[in-house]
């Protein structure tokens, strides 16, 4: 099996060479009929995020700008998230569920699917794990004077990677927080958590671009 993080060392991520823009998760967040839907870009054009009737949301994107758009809960927690639709895209981006917790101030990803890893900080591996929803490896990484729910601030990033990408099926959010516990990667109080498409731009690339169509059961 080919580790995600030989991968990520192949391609030759380094520090500050790739840069993702980072959302501010107080901006444009909405909440209709039960759900939280969150619609953030800058810096980009023709980016379009919809939200739909119930757990449903779409996004069409070609762009050199960043984007979140997504649709979850407020409060977070260890939810069983299950969730069907198409995800095809190009360029840096991924399909994930989506995170925040206070103190400590944590950021999250539980990544479903990607076009291309091009993390805005370097990473550091804390090893694999397999569950009956897949096997993952984990990640953490460490944001300084970034935008977050409690304005600009240092805080830990948290990363489930799938090994083998897939768009639909069921994420139980409690079994990536125990394996986390277990490498001392401890969460605060849960904040909101969605099920997002992102995309950006990394340092001289072109953009990403692609469509989405995500429902939650």
């Amino acid at each position: 099996m080919v580790h995600i993080s030989s991968l990520l060392a192949a391609v030759g991520i380094l520090q500050g060479a790739l840069g993702a823009p980072q959302p501010d998760p107080n901006k444009a967040v909405q909440e209709r009929q039960g759900y939280y839907f969150q619609n953030w870009s800058e810096g980009g054009s023709n980016i379009r995020c919809s939200n739909g009737q119930g757990g449903s949301f779409t996004a069409n994107w070609n762009s050199r700008g960043g984007f979140v758009c997504g649709k979850g809960w407020s409060g977070g927690g260890a939810r069983t998230i299950k969730y069907s639709g198409t995800y095809n895209a190009t360029g840096p981006g991924y399909l994930a569920v989506y995170g925040w917790t206070r103190n400590p101030l944590i950021e999250y990803y539980i990544l479903e699917s990607y076009a291309e890893l091009a993390p805005n900080e370097p990473w550091t591996s804390k090893g694999n794990f397999t569950i009956d929803e897949g096997t993952f490896e984990v990640f953490t990484s460490t944001r300084v004077n970034k935008p977050s729910i409690e304005g600009t601030r240092t805080f830990q990033q948290y990363w489930s990677v799938r090994s083998e990408k897939r768009v639909g099926g069921t994420v139980t959010l409690q079994k990536h927080f125990d394996e986390w516990a277990k490498r001392g990667m401890r969460l605060g109080r849960h904040d909101y958590v969605v099920m997002a498409v992102e995309g950006y731009t990394a340092t001289g690339g072109s953009g990403s671009a692609g469509s989405a169509s995500i429902t939650l059961g």
